[in-house]
């Protein structure tokens, strides 16, 4: 009688691991090990708590969730293309491991590190000896094939990287899953089971989906950009990383004053280029908010101020001037700088633009749909879908909450005359 493990989860229900089975094996293997295990350190949506109470799971919940739609995508597929069975560990593997290599509170590290989470998890699958080595058990170019799938430029020909990397994959199938549910947001649910089922193979070898999916298609998109406009580029989200931002930059440029660090952040925010694999493993969620603490009681200004907003949650403001034009926008700017230091806050740190443009969904011709006779493309077999590809700029002027009324005062009579 084999061994099974189960993960009771929010949105997959029971998801059971046979040991039995090679290849679930394989992904209990690879979740024991410290690498994965240090994903429960890290927040699935960074600093979104700090707006949605409910946003806690961790990107070890997140990745299991992948790992639970890539299986039963696979045993969908397999049953219209056996050989396709030949893919299943590279599925499997990719699937559990995608978000190995992020950094603390997720994908704010990319602003604060410049970290690139991707080249971090294929660099873990590829030369990290404890995973490496599971993953060469089941077969020895394991982690090379893995690894192919997280690069970002490969070309999208292939029906694994359609899966592990396109517009519509595992990792968004789960997430917007995920992340609608933590944040009790419920402007529509993926429907999984109807997309799941319209998946086909086209005559080129790739990953199609049959017309009766393209609707559930639709609202998958339509929900994922409405996610993005309420929760990832959320308002707080955006001053939180602002704050964040500017705790690091401040470190770097007042490196010769004293200042507690540990070895492993040390080398996250001077020298990121030669992290060793010790060090990234260090630095997690937890790690990052004990340096925040302790620089928020022991640090020189503005450190500790900047740190005692993030930590309690006593935010610098941040008002719309998205309709705003450039001129006026450094009109707004220039008037914040002013009330900054008449109120004795520095102006190049607290005070500034963040602008963003918020992508559309941006056609990789990954997934084409297939009736049984013509191939088309998503977007050129729905109107709505096609709305949905436009991009959309923002911009928020971020200014401390004491010179709060001039500013608004300011954006409206802007707002009144343009």
């Amino acid at each position: 009688m084999s061994i099974k493990r189960i993960f009771h989860d929010p949105i997959h229900k029971e998801i059971v691991f046979d040991a039995g089975k090679p290849e679930e094996l394989m992904i209990m293997e690879l979740i024991d090990t410290v690498a994965f295990q240090r994903l429960r350190r890290i927040k699935q949506l960074g600093a979104a708590s700090l707006v949605f109470h409910g946003a806690e799971s961790s990107r070890f919940t997140h990745s299991i969730g992948v790992f639970c739609i890539a299986r039963k995508i696979y045993k969908r597929l397999i049953e219209n293309k056996s050989s396709f069975c030949e893919n299943k560990l590279v599925l499997y593997g990719a699937a559990l491991l995608h978000d190995l290599g992020h950094g603390p509170l997720s994908h704010t590290s990319e602003s604060i590190f410049d970290h690139n989470h991707e080249q971090w998890s294929q660099n873990l699958v590829e030369n990290y000896s404890p995973i490496n080595s599971i993953l060469k058990k089941y077969d020895n170019e394991l982690p090379r094939k893995i690894g192919e799938l997280f690069e970002s430029k490969q070309l999208f020909s292939k029906p694994l990287k359609t899966l592990i990397s396109s517009e519509i994959d595992c990792d968004r199938l789960d997430y917007l899953l995920r992340d609608s549910y933590n944040t009790g947001t419920k402007y529509g649910l993926v429907d999984l089971e109807r997309i799941i089922s319209a998946l086909t193979f086209s005559p080129d070898g790739n990953i199609a989906i049959k017309p009766k999916g393209v609707i559930a298609i639709e609202h998958f998109l339509v929900l994922r950009n409405l996610m993005y406009k309420t929760i990832y580029n959320h308002r707080i989200n955006e001053i939180s990383t602002w704050i964040l931002e500017q705790i690091v930059s401040t470190i770097k440029n007042n490196f010769n004053k004293k200042i507690w660090i540990d070895r492993s952040l040390h080398k996250w925010i001077f020298s990121h280029q030669n992290l060793d694999f010790d060090d990234f493993i260090k630095n997690d969620d937890i790690t990052f908010y004990y340096h925040l603490i302790r620089w928020k009681d022991e640090s020189f200004e503005p450190l500790s101020t900047l740190c005692k907003m993030f930590i309690d949650r006593d935010l610098l403001k941040a008002s719309d001037i998205s309709f705003l034009g450039r001129i006026e926008r450094l009109e707004i700017l220039s008037l914040a700088r002013k009330l900054c230091k008449k109120n004795n806050y520095d102006s190049e740190i607290f005070c500034g633009i963040k602008e963003k443009n918020s992508k559309g969904f941006e056609s990789n011709n990954a997934l084409k749909i297939w009736d049984g006779t013509f191939q088309n493309s998503l977007e050129n077999s729905s109107e709505l879908i096609k709305t949905l590809m436009k991009s959309k700029g923002s911009a928020y002027i971020i200014y401390p909450s004491v010179i709060k009324n001039e500013i608004k005062n300011q954006i409206s009579l802007l707002k009144n005359n343009s």
